[in-house]
């Protein structure tokens, strides 16, 4: 069974004064448990809006999402909020971090919502998470005073810090330089492979975009298989 299953799924909002804006033309898109996916299109081709929707953050106007089987449609607000909490790890291309709290505490925040054990051990597991992504020296840094690529880092761990069962990346290399790009890749891949999770990474860097297994173009909105590159 799929852990995605997108059939027909258009995006469309309302514009005041203007005709209504048509974002996404009918996708459809599975991925399933494991599955490696890269999506790659130029600026407002509608991929923020697709992993918007794939991590339940909005909602299509048309169209079916199951989600691990389940009809999103169905699901209330939050039915579709506590899904979200414990099955996806977002990695979002402006960091998201909480200003004021340090790079510990921006780690911890997704296990405030997880029970026994990981609850209890929420501090250490943040840690180890943080010691992953070369940030072990940095547990007390807060978000001003870390540099572009060092709150990517943060917010990689924080996404990853829960094992989601999927796990959406936008550009997640796009503050970083060549090398740093390629281990975070690395590490979101180790990640994905150590709990069978799903991994869907927008992107605009080719080189990102051909480690995946499975790779789209989205243009205008619409979603179609792209071509796979051969040595000449």
């Amino acid at each position: 069974m799929s852990l995605l299953r997108l059939r027909g799924v258009t995006k469309t909002v309302r514009i005041p004064d203007a005709e209504p804006l048509t974002i996404l033309h009918g996708v459809d898109l599975e991925v399933a448990a494991g599955e490696r996916v890269s999506v790659v299109g130029r600026s407002g081709s509608g991929k923020s809006t697709l992993l918007n929707i794939l991590g339940l953050l909005d909602a299509p106007s048309a169209g079916e999402f199951d989600f691990d089987g389940v009809p999103v449609a169905r699901l209330g607000s939050g039915a579709r909020d506590r899904r979200r909490g414990a099955d996806v790890g977002f990695v979002f291309q402006q960091f998201n971090l909480l200003a004021g709290r340090s790079a510990l505490e921006n780690v911890v925040t997704p296990l405030l919502y997880a029970s026994g054990k990981r609850f209890w051990r929420r501090r250490a597991i943040a840690a180890e998470m943080l010691e992953r992504v070369g940030l072990g020296h940095r547990l007390d840094a807060r978000p001003e005073v870390l540099s572009g690529g060092e709150q990517q880092r943060v917010a990689i761990a924080r996404a990853l810090v829960r094992a989601p069962r999927l796990i959406l990346a936008d550009e997640p290399t796009g503050a970083l330089d060549v090398e740093t790009g390629g281990s975070v890749i690395d590490l979101l891949e180790s990640v994905a492979a150590e709990n069978a999770s799903a991994l869907v990474v927008i992107t605009h860097d080719p080189a990102v975009a051909a480690r995946a297994a499975t790779r789209y173009r989205l243009d205008a909105g619409r979603l179609a298989p792209a071509a796979v590159e051969t040595a000449a």
